[in-house]
């Protein structure tokens, strides 16, 4: 049986924030989540989408929003904003908080307030530290590329961590939701559903297509 993948596109691409209205709305029906990329200036460089501009993009669209937080130890006020503001899936970064019994405190805090908790793994974070992490989350977004800027190649290593993920997961029956970000496009989307991905996140390539309902559809084949 054909394995189906869900595709979410990426805020990122989108320089202006009022442009991704009408970014969303031309995509609705053809994909699954919209992605939006929050970043606080110090995690990354850059700094987008706080929880009013999300909740704007909430109320002007139907799609269900998978919003990533790229910010150094977001505190439960900065969450319970995009949760909010709307937020189905609210991702943290692994690697985003020092003492990591907060972190877990943050996803369970996630969960209590009725969403969906993901947790996030720079290309270059080791996964053997990461595993234990692995059974208090609803998503796990691995990330292809370095967290901040869009339009990266997709490092090689990430078909191998997927692998050893979604291995751990079937080995340990837990339910949670692999999900790739960063260089997913038509080459490489088919290997890395195979290899586990149940999600997958499109930044440059739909949005630089001239064709973005085509992209999408070439994403899921």
């Amino acid at each position: 049986m054909k394995k189906k993948v869900d595709i979410a596109v990426a805020t990122d691409p989108v320089k202006d924030p009022y442009d991704i209205i009408e970014y969303a709305k031309q995509l609705q029906g053809c994909i699954e989540f919209l992605h939006c990329d929050v970043m606080d200036g110090n995690f990354v460089a850059k700094k987008s989408l706080d929880a009013e501009m999300v909740k704007l993009i909430n109320s002007q669209t139907a799609l269900p929003l998978d919003v990533h937080i790229m910010a150094t130890e977001p505190s439960k006020k900065l969450i319970d904003e995009y949760i909010n503001a709307g937020a189905n899936i609210v991702t943290l970064h692994f690697e985003a908080y020092k003492d990591k019994k907060q972190l877990l405190g943050a996803l369970s805090y996630i969960r209590k307030k009725h969403a969906l908790a993901g947790l996030s793994i720079k290309p270059d974070s080791a996964l053997i530290d990461v595993k234990s992490f692995l059974y208090y989350a609803d998503v796990i977004l691995l990330m292809g590329v370095m967290p901040g800027a869009s339009g990266q190649e997709i490092k090689s290593n990430t078909f191998d961590r997927l692998k050893k993920i979604a291995k751990f997961r079937q080995d340990n029956k837990l339910s949670f939701k692999i999900e790739v970000d960063g260089g997913v496009n038509d080459q490489n989307a088919h290997l890395l559903a195979e290899l586990g991905a149940d999600i997958l996140v499109s930044g440059s390539y739909v949005f630089n297509a001239k064709d973005r309902e085509k992209a999408i559809k070439s994403l899921r084949k």
